[in-house]
Protein backbone atom coordinates (compact mmCIF):
# COMPACT_ATOMS: atom_id res chain seq x y z
CA UNK A 1 0.00 0.00 0.00
CA UNK A 2 1.50 3.90 -0.89
CA UNK A 3 2.61 5.30 2.66
CA UNK A 4 3.72 8.61 3.08
CA UNK A 5 6.95 8.54 1.47
CA UNK A 6 5.13 6.75 -1.86
CA UNK A 7 2.15 9.82 -2.16
CA UNK A 8 5.01 12.81 -1.46
CA UNK A 9 6.96 11.37 -4.05
CA UNK A 10 4.08 11.47 -6.20
CA UNK A 11 3.04 14.89 -5.39
CA UNK A 12 6.23 16.42 -5.92
CA UNK A 13 6.54 14.61 -9.37
CA UNK A 14 2.96 16.29 -10.13
CA UNK A 15 3.20 19.47 -8.77
CA UNK A 16 5.51 21.00 -11.59
CA UNK A 17 3.28 19.81 -13.88
CA UNK A 18 0.39 20.75 -12.69
CA UNK A 19 0.66 23.93 -10.59
CA UNK A 20 -1.02 27.13 -13.15
CA UNK A 21 -3.01 24.74 -15.71
CA UNK A 22 -6.01 24.80 -16.85
CA UNK A 23 -8.87 21.65 -16.70
CA UNK A 24 -10.24 20.45 -20.01
CA UNK A 25 -12.34 18.22 -18.10
CA UNK A 26 -12.23 15.04 -16.21
CA UNK A 27 -12.38 11.37 -17.68
CA UNK A 28 -14.21 8.93 -15.43
CA UNK A 29 -14.10 5.24 -16.88
CA UNK A 30 -15.21 3.49 -13.52
CA UNK A 31 -17.13 5.48 -10.66
CA UNK A 32 -17.07 1.81 -8.60
CA UNK A 33 -13.84 2.64 -6.15
CA UNK A 34 -13.71 2.64 -2.41
CA UNK A 35 -16.29 5.67 -2.67
CA UNK A 36 -18.27 6.14 -5.66
CA UNK A 37 -16.66 9.18 -7.85
CA UNK A 38 -19.09 12.45 -7.72
CA UNK A 39 -21.67 12.62 -10.42
CA UNK A 40 -21.28 15.67 -12.78
CA UNK A 41 -17.57 16.16 -11.51
CA UNK A 42 -16.24 16.77 -14.66
CA UNK A 43 -18.64 19.98 -14.41
CA UNK A 44 -17.21 21.23 -11.67
CA UNK A 45 -13.91 20.76 -12.89
CA UNK A 46 -13.89 22.17 -16.23
CA UNK A 47 -12.24 25.25 -16.83
CA UNK A 48 -10.69 25.52 -13.37
CA UNK A 49 -6.95 26.53 -13.12
CA UNK A 50 -4.87 24.40 -10.51
CA UNK A 51 -3.66 26.64 -8.07
CA UNK A 52 -1.68 24.05 -5.43
CA UNK A 53 -0.96 20.29 -5.04
CA UNK A 54 -0.63 19.57 -1.41
CA UNK A 55 -0.74 16.10 0.73
CA UNK A 56 -2.54 15.50 3.99
CA UNK A 57 -1.63 12.46 5.32
CA UNK A 58 -1.64 9.88 2.18
CA UNK A 59 -4.26 12.03 0.77
CA UNK A 60 -3.17 14.44 -1.98
CA UNK A 61 -5.38 17.75 -2.29
CA UNK A 62 -5.65 18.89 -5.54
CA UNK A 63 -6.74 23.13 -5.25
CA UNK A 64 -9.07 24.07 -7.95
CA UNK A 65 -10.04 27.05 -6.94
CA UNK A 66 -13.64 26.51 -6.52
CA UNK A 67 -12.91 23.46 -4.62
CA UNK A 68 -10.06 20.59 -3.75
CA UNK A 69 -9.97 17.34 -5.82
CA UNK A 70 -9.41 15.13 -3.12
CA UNK A 71 -7.34 11.84 -4.24
CA UNK A 72 -6.14 8.60 -2.61
CA UNK A 73 -3.86 5.89 -3.90
CA UNK A 74 -5.45 3.00 -1.84
CA UNK A 75 -3.70 -0.49 -1.47
CA UNK A 76 -2.47 -0.43 -5.40
CA UNK A 77 -3.27 2.58 -6.92
CA UNK A 78 -0.93 5.02 -9.18
CA UNK A 79 -1.31 8.51 -10.18
CA UNK A 80 0.89 9.68 -13.33
CA UNK A 81 1.60 11.92 -16.05
CA UNK A 82 0.20 10.54 -19.43
CA UNK A 83 -0.60 12.23 -22.92
CA UNK A 84 -4.12 12.83 -23.16
CA UNK A 85 -4.25 10.64 -26.05
CA UNK A 86 -2.97 7.61 -24.60
CA UNK A 87 -5.37 4.68 -25.09
CA UNK A 88 -6.43 3.70 -21.44
CA UNK A 89 -5.81 -0.22 -19.86
CA UNK A 90 -8.31 -2.13 -17.80
CA UNK A 91 -7.58 -0.21 -14.47
CA UNK A 92 -7.23 3.42 -15.96
CA UNK A 93 -10.21 4.57 -14.34
CA UNK A 94 -10.30 8.06 -14.30
CA UNK A 95 -8.14 10.90 -16.20
CA UNK A 96 -8.09 14.71 -15.30
CA UNK A 97 -7.67 15.87 -18.61
CA UNK A 98 -5.26 19.39 -19.03
CA UNK A 99 -5.78 22.13 -21.76
CA UNK A 100 -1.91 21.13 -22.53
CA UNK A 101 -2.83 17.73 -24.00
CA UNK A 102 -1.31 15.72 -21.13
CA UNK A 103 -3.41 14.14 -18.60
CA UNK A 104 -3.23 13.04 -14.58
CA UNK A 105 -4.38 9.39 -14.86
CA UNK A 106 -5.22 6.66 -12.13
CA UNK A 107 -4.42 3.10 -12.10
CA UNK A 108 -6.23 1.37 -9.89
CA UNK A 109 -6.71 -2.90 -10.04
CA UNK A 110 -8.43 -3.29 -6.80
CA UNK A 111 -10.02 -0.44 -6.76
CA UNK A 112 -9.40 1.03 -2.81
CA UNK A 113 -9.23 4.52 -3.79
CA UNK A 114 -10.71 7.55 -3.92
CA UNK A 115 -11.47 10.69 -6.41
CA UNK A 116 -13.59 13.02 -4.26
CA UNK A 117 -14.33 16.94 -4.92
CA UNK A 118 -14.91 19.06 -1.62
CA UNK A 119 -15.89 22.65 -2.52
CA UNK A 120 -14.81 23.94 1.05
CA UNK A 121 -10.96 24.24 2.49
CA UNK A 122 -10.17 20.26 2.52
CA UNK A 123 -9.42 20.11 6.16
CA UNK A 124 -12.85 20.18 7.10
CA UNK A 125 -13.60 16.79 4.35
CA UNK A 126 -14.85 14.61 7.09
CA UNK A 127 -11.99 12.06 6.09
CA UNK A 128 -9.31 14.77 6.78
CA UNK A 129 -10.48 16.05 9.75
CA UNK A 130 -9.75 13.54 12.20
CA UNK A 131 -6.61 13.23 11.09
CA UNK A 132 -3.44 13.85 13.43
CA UNK A 133 -0.25 16.24 12.93
CA UNK A 134 1.79 15.15 9.84
CA UNK A 135 5.17 13.42 10.97
CA UNK A 136 7.51 15.81 9.26
CA UNK A 137 5.42 19.04 10.97
CA UNK A 138 6.87 20.83 14.04
CA UNK A 139 3.41 19.56 15.69
CA UNK A 140 4.40 16.49 15.78
CA UNK A 141 6.90 15.92 18.94
CA UNK A 142 7.94 13.60 21.55
CA UNK A 143 6.08 15.19 23.90
CA UNK A 144 2.97 15.37 22.34
CA UNK A 145 3.16 11.51 21.34
CA UNK A 146 3.95 11.32 25.25
CA UNK A 147 1.25 12.62 25.84
CA UNK A 148 -1.25 11.37 24.02
CA UNK A 149 -0.40 7.58 24.59
CA UNK A 150 -0.36 7.59 28.81
CA UNK A 151 -3.49 5.67 29.02
CA UNK A 152 -2.79 3.71 25.72
CA UNK A 153 -2.30 -0.10 26.27
CA UNK A 154 -2.41 -0.91 22.37
CA UNK A 155 1.41 -1.89 21.21
CA UNK A 156 3.57 1.40 19.84
CA UNK A 157 3.69 -0.17 16.11
CA UNK A 158 -0.16 -0.24 16.06
CA UNK A 159 -0.33 3.63 17.70
CA UNK A 160 2.13 4.91 15.10
CA UNK A 161 -0.35 3.06 11.98
CA UNK A 162 -3.62 5.41 13.43
CA UNK A 163 -3.51 8.26 11.29
CA UNK A 164 -5.69 10.11 14.90
CA UNK A 165 -2.47 9.53 16.07
CA UNK A 166 -0.01 10.54 13.53
CA UNK A 167 -0.87 11.31 9.93
CA UNK A 168 0.77 8.71 7.22
CA UNK A 169 3.39 7.34 8.83
CA UNK A 170 1.95 3.43 7.81
CA UNK A 171 3.28 -0.24 7.91
CA UNK A 172 6.69 -0.31 6.50
CA UNK A 173 7.95 3.02 8.05
CA UNK A 174 6.51 2.23 11.25
CA UNK A 175 8.59 -1.50 11.17
CA UNK A 176 11.87 0.53 10.23
CA UNK A 177 11.40 3.61 12.58
CA UNK A 178 10.99 1.25 15.69
CA UNK A 179 14.13 -0.40 14.45
CA UNK A 180 16.51 2.67 14.30
CA UNK A 181 15.03 3.42 17.85
CA UNK A 182 15.60 0.69 19.20
CA UNK A 183 11.98 -0.20 20.34
CA UNK A 184 10.34 -3.37 20.47
CA UNK A 185 7.11 -2.79 18.11
CA UNK A 186 4.62 -5.03 20.83
CA UNK A 187 5.20 -2.75 23.45
CA UNK A 188 2.72 -0.52 25.37
CA UNK A 189 2.91 2.61 24.26
CA UNK A 190 1.81 3.85 27.65
CA UNK A 191 5.36 2.42 28.90
CA UNK A 192 7.25 4.36 26.39
CA UNK A 193 9.04 7.54 28.06
CA UNK A 194 9.36 11.10 27.24
CA UNK A 195 13.44 10.37 25.89
CA UNK A 196 12.79 7.72 23.95
CA UNK A 197 9.44 9.23 22.29
CA UNK A 198 11.50 11.84 21.55
CA UNK A 199 14.52 9.87 19.52
CA UNK A 200 11.25 7.66 17.98
CA UNK A 201 9.60 11.07 16.29
CA UNK A 202 14.07 11.89 15.08
CA UNK A 203 14.13 8.33 13.79
CA UNK A 204 10.37 8.89 12.19
CA UNK A 205 11.50 11.79 10.47
CA UNK A 206 14.87 10.46 9.39
CA UNK A 207 13.66 7.28 8.14
CA UNK A 208 10.46 9.03 6.45
CA UNK A 209 13.03 11.63 4.74
CA UNK A 210 15.10 9.04 3.67
CA UNK A 211 12.29 7.57 1.72
CA UNK A 212 11.01 10.51 0.26
CA UNK A 213 14.42 10.88 -0.86
CA UNK A 214 14.83 7.76 -2.74
CA UNK A 215 11.44 7.98 -4.22
CA UNK A 216 9.70 5.69 -1.74
CA UNK A 217 9.77 2.14 -2.05
CA UNK A 218 8.56 0.56 -4.77
CA UNK A 219 6.48 -2.44 -3.51
CA UNK A 220 4.75 -4.40 -6.47
CA UNK A 221 3.76 -1.40 -9.47
CA UNK A 222 4.53 1.72 -7.61
CA UNK A 223 5.80 4.25 -9.68
CA UNK A 224 5.64 8.07 -8.35
CA UNK A 225 4.10 10.99 -10.18
CA UNK A 226 6.73 11.25 -12.97
CA UNK A 227 6.68 7.25 -13.71
CA UNK A 228 9.98 6.57 -12.29
CA UNK A 229 9.86 3.68 -9.52
CA UNK A 230 11.40 4.04 -6.38
CA UNK A 231 14.50 2.27 -4.51
CA UNK A 232 13.99 2.41 -0.90
CA UNK A 233 12.84 -0.93 -0.60
CA UNK A 234 16.88 -1.36 -1.07
CA UNK A 235 17.04 0.11 1.93
CA UNK A 236 15.09 -1.42 4.25
CA UNK A 237 17.01 -2.84 7.97
CA UNK A 238 14.03 -5.06 8.72
CA UNK A 239 10.82 -4.67 6.57
CA UNK A 240 10.04 -7.83 4.62
CA UNK A 241 13.51 -9.45 6.13
CA UNK A 242 12.13 -11.97 8.25
CA UNK A 243 14.63 -15.22 8.87
CA UNK A 244 17.37 -12.90 7.13
CA UNK A 245 20.17 -11.53 9.42
CA UNK A 246 20.06 -8.02 11.31
CA UNK A 247 22.40 -5.95 9.06
CA UNK A 248 23.63 -4.66 12.46
CA UNK A 249 23.94 -7.57 15.13
CA UNK A 250 23.47 -10.54 12.96
CA UNK A 251 20.49 -11.71 14.85
CA UNK A 252 17.68 -12.92 12.85
CA UNK A 253 15.08 -10.60 12.37
CA UNK A 254 11.86 -11.72 12.90
CA UNK A 255 7.92 -11.20 11.85
CA UNK A 256 4.98 -10.83 13.71
CA UNK A 257 1.04 -10.12 12.96
CA UNK A 258 0.01 -6.80 14.30
CA UNK A 259 -3.00 -5.66 13.03
CA UNK A 260 -3.40 -7.87 10.67
CA UNK A 261 -0.15 -6.30 9.17
CA UNK A 262 3.27 -7.92 9.10
CA UNK A 263 5.79 -6.49 11.33
CA UNK A 264 9.41 -7.34 11.00
CA UNK A 265 11.82 -6.23 13.93
CA UNK A 266 15.64 -7.54 15.56
CA UNK A 267 15.08 -9.53 19.15
CA UNK A 268 18.56 -8.38 20.13
CA UNK A 269 18.44 -4.72 18.55
CA UNK A 270 14.63 -4.26 19.98
CA UNK A 271 14.48 -6.27 22.81
CA UNK A 272 12.47 -3.51 24.60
Amino acid sequence: MPELPEVETTRRGLAPHLVGQRIRTAVVRNAALRLPVPKGLAKHLAGATIRNVDRRGKYLLIDCGTGTLIVHLGMSGRLWLVDAGTAAQTHDHFDLVLENGRAVRLRDPRRFGLVLWHERGAAEHRLLASIGPEPLSPEFSGEWLYDMTRGRAAAIKLVLMDSRMVAGVGNIYASEALFRAGINPKLAARRIGRARYNLLVEKIRETLEAAIQAGGSTLRDFVGGDGRAGYFQNEHLVYGRGGEACLTCGTAIRELRQGQRSSFYCPSCQRR
